[in-house]
């Protein structure tokens, strides 16, 4: 077994950088460090790093090994954090993270869901793009992503749970009120544009809509990933965008957008929870995601 101080001292060089500044860190001393390495190495039976002039370079094993001594220090740090939380009177402490648009679908339901139970809680929500997304999730940075589903097979190591399926819609602003209510996507290829800028999932399923449609992305194009600066583009002017029904709700149901049916458009957009394979999810995380399939 991998002695958990040695792991802990792994994971300080590699974040240092260097043996001395790993020693800093701990508050030990070079030698220290080298000796814990060392043993750590004859444990595993590889070399995990070799020194450069600008510090350490992380071999195959030792990139690897990396992981998991990031994945060690994220859980110390969400077990302090929790056992804080207990002490403060909450029924845990939770991070999540989501691309904006899964985010806007599906966190609302599930907050409704925790605080429908009558218990105090921590939850911090982080926003990121699809890749960043995977490495919190093996770091442990975060417990649960919400995200596009269904595209594809999940990366190795994690999987994807689908909670809610909408439908996609052209979202236009006053600008174009001479648009009709429905209309193929192909009679919108002359009209200017407000699409995602990130090539994540989200991107390529409203990539495909154009191809599948016969046509090619727009080139009259403002790329954002900010929902809100989205919704404001369209809302001010005449450029329009493709978002699924659910995301643009609040402004639908007070008129400052309309959402115009695509005539032909198969795909609806899927949206869940992305989560790592062999970890154990902490109770909170867990009533999350039943509430969340409630």
């Amino acid at each position: 077994m991998i002695d958990p101080r040695a792991l802990r001292t792994f994971h300080a060089v590699c974040r240092a950088g260097t043996i001395s500044g790993a020693a800093r860190q701990l508050n030990i001393s070079q030698p220290s460090v080298s000796t814990a390495i060392a043993a750590l190495e004859a444990r595993l039976g590889v070399v995990l790093f070799s020194r450069s002039r600008g510090g350490i370079v992380l071999t195959p094993e030792g990139e690897a090994l990396c992981l998991r001594a990031e994945m060690q220090a994220s859980l110390l740090d969400q077990a302090e954090v929790e056992v804080k939380a207990a002490k403060a009177g909450l029924a845990g402490a939770l991070r999540v993270g989501g691309t904006p648009g899964a985010l806007v679908s599906l966190l609302p339901r599930a907050l409704k869901g925790l605080e429908a139970e009558g218990l105090p809680f921590s939850l911090s929500v982080i926003e990121r793009a699809d890749l960043e997304l995977i490495e919190m999730l093996r770091e442990g940075a975060i417990e649960l992503a919400f995200v596009t589903t269904e595209l594809e097979e999940p990366p190795v190591g994690l999987i994807d749970t689908t909670v809610s399926r909408d439908p996609f819609a052209l979202i236009v602003g006053r600008g174009n009120d001479a648009l009709p209510d429905r209309m193929p996507l192909s009679a919108a290829d002359g009209l200017s544009w407000v699409l995602p800028e990130a090539r994540g999932g989200f991107r390529r399923q409203v990539d495909a809509l154009f191809i599948d449609a016969g046509l090619r992305v727009p080139r009259d194009v403002v790329r954002c990933d900010s929902l809100l600066t989205t919704k404001a583009l369209v809302r001010a002017g005449k450029r329009v965008t493709i978002l699924p029904v659910e995301v643009a709700a609040s402004e639908l149901s007070i008129g400052v957008l309309r959402a115009i049916t695509l005539e032909g458009v198969r795909p609806q957009r899927s949206v869940g929870i992305r989560r790592l394979v062999d970890r154990p999810l902490s109770p909170l995380a867990s009533k999350m995601l039943a509430a969340l399939a409630n």
